[in-house]
């Protein structure tokens, strides 16, 4: 049964002060990796202004430039630019689930496609919870989580090694 990525989960709106956040946790469009790859820094929190807070377990998409795959599974709580959109996983859906929903390039071809702007575009944040996927139950969403994570944790050891290897 298809339907849509609104059932499953929604945007985390709560914006909090910079100067509340812990050392490692403020992320930046600039801080995330390309490529479904994470983060490969924390940045220097604005001095002014309010950041979108994030927990452990929400998902980080970068909205500007949609085709760089910048994507985050939050293994901390923190605060983030608001270029950057936090999904949080309902009570029907995993957040590793959402996050690997998330992780497919379908998701990232479907935001460039309804992204707004061109020289800097942005994803269109009521599009996207308009993506199209197929609903499955907890116990199914699970069973796909056990199969990808060992993939995931190969990835990023490899990911680790050639960092090493480069430096």
């Amino acid at each position: 049964m298809m339907t849509t990525l609104k059932t499953i989960c929604s945007y985390r709106k709560e914006k909090i002060d910079p100067q509340s956040l812990q050392s490692n946790s403020y992320v930046s469009t600039d801080g995330m990796a390309s490529n479904k790859k994470g983060i490969f820094r924390f940045s220097i929190p604005p001095a002014h202004g309010k950041v979108t807070r994030y927990l452990k377990d929400d998902i980080l998409v970068s909205n500007i430039r949609p085709y760089f795959k910048k994507i985050w599974l939050a293994d901390r709580d923190g605060g983030c630019s608001n270029d950057i959109l936090v999904f949080t996983s309902n009570e029907h859906c995993s957040s590793e689930y959402l996050y690997w929903l998330l992780c497919n390039d379908k998701f990232f071809d479907y935001a460039s496609a309804t992204a707004k702007g061109t020289k800097m575009p942005r994803g269109d944040k009521n599009a996207l919870l308009d993506y199209p996927i197929q609903k499955h139950n907890r116990q199914l969403q699970e069973a796909i989580v056990r199969i990808l994570r060992p993939f995931q944790q190969q990835l990023a050891i490899n990911s680790r090694i050639n960092d090493h290897l480069a430096a």
